[in-house]
């Protein structure tokens, strides 16, 4: 490179330094709060989700095979996107996801070589809702109009409604009662019903952008069983979950 060009690159970057100090200046000076009052929030929550397991199908799987209630319990995975209304009130689309599988066989028959009569049950929930969150606490304060301090702490508590999708599935070898006779098939019910939860949660600002969050959410649903499963009452899907994840502001 020539000195002519050199000097060209040179005079570019003190022009670059020049215009970006006084933003870079206001950035260092602004670690702690934000430019503007953030608009919304995109969280990601791990947890265990607990299932009611209350209604005769679950009485009958536990009943005749070696499953317990609280198999049907299952960690759960979780995303909310939420859209700030007020200073106080949030409107949140949010999905999660859990899944049981349990291995079990007939707690008092046999097959004709004495072998156990194996099968699998799963048990999936996928609710797909939209809730208002009400911050029982304020999540920051406005300094003039171009500032914004997070508070630490934030306390919030919701509800909402939406849809969930369902499976209930048992496959492997099962005993006619009619005939005693062992036989292999696949036994599944699964679609989309309404769903409604109430939650609770807090939230700690890690710096101005991240938090990290608790929840306590309790969903109530159930649904109209397939033919394959008939003669029993509808299914109950309801149940409570614990979550803690992240998430960040913008």
């Amino acid at each position: 490179m020539t000195l002519r060009g050199v000097a060209r690159v040179s005079a570019i970057a003190l022009a670059a330094a020049l215009a970006f100090a006084p933003r870079a200046r206001a950035q260092h000076a602004g670690r702690g709060f934000l430019f503007r009052e953030p608009r919304g929030a995109l969280a990601l929550r791990g947890g265990f989700a607990l299932a009611s397991a209350g209604s005769d199908i679950f009485s009958f799987t536990t009943s005749q095979l070696t499953v317990n209630r609280s198999d049907f319990n299952a960690a759960s995975l979780g995303m909310d996107l939420a859209f700030q209304l007020t200073p106080r009130l949030d409107v949140a689309l949010g999905v999660a996801y859990a899944r049981a599988n349990t291995p079990s066989e007939f707690r008092d028959w046999v097959d004709q070589n004495d072998l156990p009569i194996r099968q699998m049950t799963a048990f999936t929930r996928i609710p797909v809702t939209a809730s208002l969150k009400a911050y029982l606490t304020p999540r920051g304060r406005s300094i003039g109009r171009f500032a914004w301090i997070p508070r630490w702490f934030a306390v919030y508590a919701g509800a909402g409604a939406g849809g969930m999708w369902y499976q209930f599935r048992q496959q492997g070898e099962f005993v006619d009662f009619a005939t005693l006779a062992v036989f292999n098939d696949r036994f599944e019910s699964s679609g989309w019903t309404p769903t409604a939860h109430a939650m609770v949660g807090t939230e700690i600002s890690v710096g101005t952008r991240f938090l990290l969050i608790t929840e306590m959410r309790y969903a109530y649903a159930r649904a109209k069983l397939s033919q394959r499963f008939a003669g029993f009452d509808p299914i109950d899907l309801a149940g409570a979950s614990a979550t803690t994840g992240v998430a960040v502001r913008f």
